[in-house]
């Protein structure tokens, strides 16, 4: 027997886990030469140049980014990098540059008028950040003219949030990173997924993710390699096969990696006992879930709920490898339109 599984969404499943949280928002209008070199950050950063132009360096990157009025770009990953009129130009401290915290507001330096941006900084709360952002490029450059457009928007009424907040702002600017990080996920599946290798990958295609929104849809359900196989429309091995080199594990490993990233949820943010967790995602004998869960996470179930649901930095599932299957290189360009 099938189950009746409602049409899901696994990039919407996951995000949902990840919970962006909108950390600073501002912008910037300068003049004349310039270079500013920002630190290593923790979270994604957003940013959108309004007018002007500028140089995008990072570290680990051989080549550097032009930037023109109306592209956005997203660092997903943290770096270190910079941003400049003039690459031969000694970088000035981004905290002596300009003053921070900048909470909406909008910083002048050397009178401006030359260059001026918006950008937003937010974390993804969640305990799994690498499934995500470990799929991405360093640098993912948007210059499709309506994608600009929905990310500018969001970023500006991020800034108005923060710098006129009112009842409800903390919420308004945490689901406004949300379409922020969604537009460029949608922009990267759309163009920058080429023979990738991770879950991300797989969403952009048909059959792929006909099975991945399966096991999202109904994560308890007694799924077998032949029954995944019916819902894309394809033969028992011709699927296996396809899953394995598009997502980089099988289907049941990657079954039952969902299923603990599901219950780690359950386990940090919920009162339900490990019994009542196990049961609701298909395990007969709690021994058989705890099991599971120590060999994808790393820890027990309680020891999890114990921390928060932080496990060890060298557990099975905070390895980016593991998780996003390694981090791509270079920016992601894309120009469509």
């Amino acid at each position: 027997m099938y189950p009746n599984v409602e049409p899901v969404d696994p990039l919407s499943d996951v995000l949902s886990l990840l919970k962006p949280r909108s950390l600073m928002s501002g912008g910037w209008d300068v003049g004349g030469d310039w270079s500013v070199r920002f630190p290593r950050h923790e979270g994604i950063k957003c940013y959108a140049l309004v007018s002007g132009q500028c140089w995008l360096s990072m570290e680990g990157i051989a080549e550097p980014l032009r930037v023109v009025a109306g592209d956005c770009f997203l660092l997903p990953h943290g770096r270190p990098f910079c941003l400049a009129s003039d690459l031969n130009l000694a970088p000035v401290d981004a905290y002596k540059f300009f003053q921070l915290p900048m909470n909406g507001a909008i910083r002048t330096v050397n009178g401006g008028g030359d260059c001026f941006g918006v950008g937003g900084i937010f974390t993804l709360a969640g305990n799994h950040a690498d499934i995500l952002l470990g799929a991405l490029p360093p640098i993912v450059h948007i210059r499709k003219e309506s994608d600009k457009a929905a990310i500018r928007w969001s970023l500006e009424r991020m800034m108005e949030e923060l710098r006129e907040p009112q009842p409800g702002s903390v919420l308004v600017a945490r689901q406004l990173a949300y379409m922020m990080l969604v537009q460029a996920l949608r922009l990267y599946l759309a163009e920058g997924l080429r023979g990738g290798v991770g879950w991300l990958f797989a969403l952009a295609d048909k059959h792929m993710s006909v099975a991945i929104g399966a096991m999202h849809g109904a994560p308890a359900h007694d799924w077998t390699i032949q029954k995944l196989a019916e819902r894309a429309g394809m033969s028992r091995s011709t699927f296996a096969l396809k899953f394995k080199q598009t997502v980089g594990e099988s289907p049941m490993e990657y079954l039952t990696r969902w299923r603990m990233m599901l219950a780690g949820d359950k386990v940090a943010n919920s009162s339900d006992s490990i019994s009542s967790i196990a049961r609701s995602l298909g395990y007969e004998s709690e021994s058989a879930f705890s099991t599971a869960f120590k060999r994808v996470m790393g820890c027990s179930p309680r020891q999890y709920g114990r921390v928060g649901g932080k496990p060890d930095s060298g557990s099975p599932s905070s390895h980016p490898a593991d998780l996003g299957k390694g981090e791509q290189t270079g920016a992601l360009e894309v120009a469509v339109g």
